[in-house]
C-alpha cells in the first residue's frame, strides 16, 4: 500500500460518547488536570499560582498511576562530559526516523533544568560516595545519564515528593476515585467542561459535571489493552478515548513499546506483570537462551543494552526458533550485596515469585510497557481541540518516535508539563456554556474485556501480520457490538479500551513496514519511501478515520 498525505482509511464505529446518567452535581474550575503522575502533578503545581483554581482529578488515589512503578530513573544530560546533543542523538536513533526533531531538542535541552527543579522540590535521588548525583546507563544510551532514587524506586520517590508539594498547596483541589467520562464542548468545539463519575460518598458521589476553561490530560497510557503489561490496572486508555471522542487527533498509536525483560510468570498470568528494569542490564546483567548462549552478542553494537525494540525482537525470535515461552536474564554475578543495595524492590518482587536473582536465572519475555503515541500535541502541549492540552504518556509530543528511549518518559512528562504551564494562563478561554451533546451514546459490556485483551495480545502484540490484524479488527468489531445496559466503571473502561484497541489495530494494519516497536513479519523492512510519516486517527460521532501525514525521516544526519 502506497500512502499519500490525503489518503484516508475508515475505521469501525464505536460509541460517540459514553452512556452515563445526567450529572447530579456541578462545580467549576479554571483548569482541570486529569491524572496524578509526574505529568499531572507538575502541571498542577506550576499552574497553581497562575490561575484562580486548579482541580486535579485522579481515578484512584494520588499515588496509584504509572509514575510510582518507574524503576530505572529519569534521563538527562547531567553528568560530566555529557551533552544535550548526545542525548538527542541517542533519542533519535531509538525513534527509528519517526521523531519530531524539534520536540526532541526541547526535551534534551530543557531536561537538565527540569530535573534540577525536581531535586529542589525535595526529590531524593541517589548520590555516590563523593556526594555527586549517581548516574547509570540503560538501553540505547551511550552515556551514564539515568538519575535514580532508592536504587530502583525512582518513580515512587518522585511521586512522594510531588504529592507532598501538592498537599502543601491549598490552591490545588483534588478529587480522588474519579473517572473522567467525557468532555463537554462549547459551541466552537472547544472545551467547556467534563463529566466525572466519583466513586465515593457525599455530595460528589456519582456522575457530576465540572465547568472549566481548560483541561490538561495527563492520564497515562493504554497498557490494559493487552493481557500482559507492566502498567497498573488504572491504565485503560481513558484520556486518549475521551480526547478522540471530543475531536482530538491521536497519532502513532501503532508504536506500542514492549519491554523486553518482564518477568515471565507462566502462560496463564494476566494483568500487571513484574518489570525487570533495563538498569539491571545497565549494571552488567545479560540475556541467555536455554543453552546458555548470550544471543545479543553480534545483534547490535550495544549488545544487551541495545534499544528496546531490538532486544524485544531478538528475544521473540529466539523464543519462536526454540519453541520456548521465555528467555533468561543472568544477573547472578552481581552478588547479594549489590542486589540488596541497587535493586531492592526488584529483588523482593522476584523472590516473592519464587526466583532469587542472586542464585537463579530470571525468566523474562516481552510485555506491553509504553505507548509512544497518543493525543497529538504541538511543542507546548496543545491539542487541536481549543482548551485541551495533553502531557506525558497520554500525549504524542513527537519525542519518542517509533520507539521510546529508556527513561525518557518521566522526563517528557516533566518538560512538557512545564511548557503547558508557561502558555496556558495567557490562553485561558472564557467559561463557556456547554452545548447539547449530539454524539450517539453507547456502552460496551465490561465482560468482553478479557477476550479483547487476548485478541490484542495474540494479533496486535509484539509480532504482527496482515492476517492477524484483519482477524483482530473483525473480532473487536464483534465485541464492540455487545452492549451494556447501564453505566458502571467496568463498562466505561472497557468501552474506552475497545475504542483505542480498534484504532490501534487499524493503524498497525495500515503501516505496512517494520519500524521501531512496530514489527510486521510480512513487511520486515523499514520503508521510508512509502511510510515516512505518521498515522493519525480522528473520530466523528464514533466513526473513526485514519489519515497518513507524511513527514521526513528524523534520522541523525538526515
Amino acid at each position: 500500500m502506497v500512502l499519500n498525505s490525503a489518503d484516508t482509511v475508515p475505521v469501525r464505529r464505536v460509541p460517540g460518547r459514553l452512556l452515563a446518567p445526567e450529572p447530579g452535581w456541578t462545580t467549576t474550575a479554571d483548569v482541570v488536570v486529569i491524572g496524578s503522575g509526574i505529568a499531572g502533578l507538575t502541571a498542577a503545581l506550576r499552574l497553581r499560582n497562575e490561575v484562580d483554581k486548579v482541580l486535579v482529578v485522579t481515578k484512584d488515589v494520588l499515588a496509584a498511576g504509572s509514575t510510582q512503578w518507574a524503576q530505572g530513573g529519569i534521563a538527562a544530560a547531567l553528568g560530566p562530559g555529557d551533552t544535550p546533543h548526545e542525548h538527542e542523538v541517542d533519542t533519535l536513533v531509538a525513534g527509528a526516523g519517526a521523531c519530531d526533531r524539534a520536540a526532541v531538542e526541547v526535551l534534551v535541552t530543557e531536561g537538565p533544568e527540569a530535573v534540577r527543579e525536581l531535586i529542589a522540590l525535595g526529590t531524593n535521588f541517589d548520590h555516590d560516595h563523593h556526594g555527586e548525583l549517581s548516574l547509570t546507563r540503560e538501553g540505547g544510551h551511550h552515556r551514564d545519564r539515568i538519575a535514580h532514587a532508592g536504587g530502583d524506586a525512582t518513580g515512587a520517590e518522585i511521586q512522594r515528593a510531588l504529592i507532598a508539594a501538592v498537599e502543601q498547596a491549598p490552591e490545588i483541589e483534588v478529587i480522588q476515585h474519579a473517572l473522567a467520562v467525557d468532555l463537554m464542548l462549547a459551541e466552537d468545539g472547544g472545551v467547556a467542561g467534563l463529566t466525572l463519575h466519583v466513586m465515593g460518598e457525599g455530595q460528589r458521589d456519582g456522575v457530576g459535571a465540572v465547568l472549566c476553561r481548560a483541561v490538561v490530560l495527563a492520564s497515562g497510557g493504554l497498557g490494559q489493552v493487552f493481557a500482559q503489561t507492566t502498567n497498573p490496572s488504572v491504565s485503560t486508555g481513558d484520556g486518549m478515548a475521551v480526547a478522540l471522542r471530543a475531536g482530538a487527533v491521536l497519532r502513532d498509536l501503532e508504536f506500542v513499546q514492549f519491554h523486553p525483560t518482564v518477568m515471565y510468570l507462566g502462560p496463564d498470568s494476566r494483568g500487571q506483570q513484574p518489570l525487570i528494569s533495563e538498569a539491571v542490564r545497565g549494571e552488567g546483567a545479560f540475556l541467555v537462551d536455554f543453552e546458555g548462549n548470550r544471543f545479543m552478542q553480534g545483534v547490535h553494537e550495544l549488545a544487551d543494552l541495545a534499544p528496546r525494540d531490538v532486544v524485544a525482537k531478538a528475544i521473540m525470535r529466539r523464543m519462536i526458533d526454540s519453541d520456548h515461552p521465555h528467555m533468561w536474564l543472568d544477573a547472578r554475578h552481581l552478588g547479594a550485596a549489590f542486589w540488596e543495595r541497587r535493586f531492592p524492590t526488584i529483588l523482593a518482587t522476584a523472590r516473592s515469585h519464587g526466583v532469587d536473582p542472586v542464585t537463579d536465572l530470571i525468566p523474562v519475555a516481552p510485555a506491553c510497557h509504553y505507548a509512544s503515541g497518543g493525543v497529538r500535541t504541538d511543542l507546548w502541549g496543545r491539542s487541536n481541540v481549543p482548551g485541551l492540552y495533553a502531557t506525558g504518556e497520554v500525549a504524542c509530543s513527537g519525542v519518542h518516535g517509533a520507539n521510546r528511549l529508556a527513561s525518557n518518559s518521566l522526563l517528557e512528562g516533566l518538560v512538557f508539563s512545564r511548557r503547558i504551564a508557561t502558555v496556558l494562563p495567557a490562553e485561558l478561554r472564557p467559561l463557556l456554556p456547554p452545548v447539547a451533546d449530539p454524539r450517539t451514546p453507547g456502552l460496551v459490556a465490561g465482560g468482553v474485556r478479557r477476550e479483547m485483551q487476548e485478541v490484542m495480545t495474540a494479533r496486535v502484540g509484539v509480532l504482527r501480520n496482515a492476517e492477524g490484524l484483519d482477524e483482530a479488527g473483525l473480532r473487536l468489531d464483534k465485541l464492540a457490538g455487545q452492549s451494556a445496559g447501564a453505566g458502571d466503571q467496568e463498562s466505561w473502561e472497557t468501552t474506552n479500551l475497545i475504542t483505542i484497541s480498534a484504532a490501534l489495530a487499524a493503524a498497525a494494519s495500515l503501516r505496512e513496514e517494520t519500524r521501531g516497536s512496530h514489527w510486521r513479519e510480512d513487511f520486515p523492512e523499514r520503508d521510508d519511501a512509502d511510510f515516512a510519516g505518521h498515522v493519525d486517527v480522528v473520530m466523528d460521532d464514533g466513526a473513526s478515520t485514519l489519515e497518513f501525514a507524511r513527514a521526513p525521516a528524523s534520522d541523525v544526519g538526515a
